[in-house]
């Protein structure tokens, strides 16, 4: 059980329930977080990048990125740990892919703030269309003054 989870329950609130920001669920921050702290770290924000070109082996990936070997198999490790990447072993050699369901949760995620920002984009647009509105006879009446 994540920590988070125990929290809630601790607290008697329902998992479904919204908790922090009022956005998205507790499971769901919790899942977020693990994506953005994955993602943060500039070595596995490149694998993600080679990755999203298509499925890649260990060697590949640390041929592409001029590290060593030891190192891109942990950040490997860390991506797949995070649900990020999954492994298709074949033979000797391990084939790592992207996982499509992280990035589906971040652009849901993310479309939550975009309706947001743009309600409030569209609040400002009808704000600037009343002062148009308002200043624009004004003008005129000053126009009509210096002719």
């Amino acid at each position: 059980m994540f920590p988070e989870c125990a929290f809630v329950i601790s607290r008697n609130i329902p998992f479904e329930e919204y908790a922090l920001t009022n956005i998205f669920s507790f499971g769901y921050t919790w899942s977020m977080k693990t994506l953005w702290t994955a993602l943060t770290e500039p070595n596995r924000f490149h694998i993600v990048e080679l990755l999203r070109d298509g499925p890649l082996t260990v060697g590949e990936i640390t041929e592409r990125l001029g590290l060593q070997q030891p190192q891109v198999s942990k950040h490997l490790k860390v991506l797949s740990e995070a649900g990020i990447v999954e492994v298709q072993p074949q033979a000797n050699r391990r084939i790592y892919k992207l996982r499509r369901e992280p990035f589906q949760e971040l652009e849901s995620w993310l479309q939550s703030f975009r309706r947001l920002w743009e309600e409030r984009f569209d609040r400002l647009d009808d704000y600037l269309l009343e002062l148009q509105a308002t200043e624009q006879p004004t003008s005129n009446r000053s126009e009509d003054k210096h002719v």
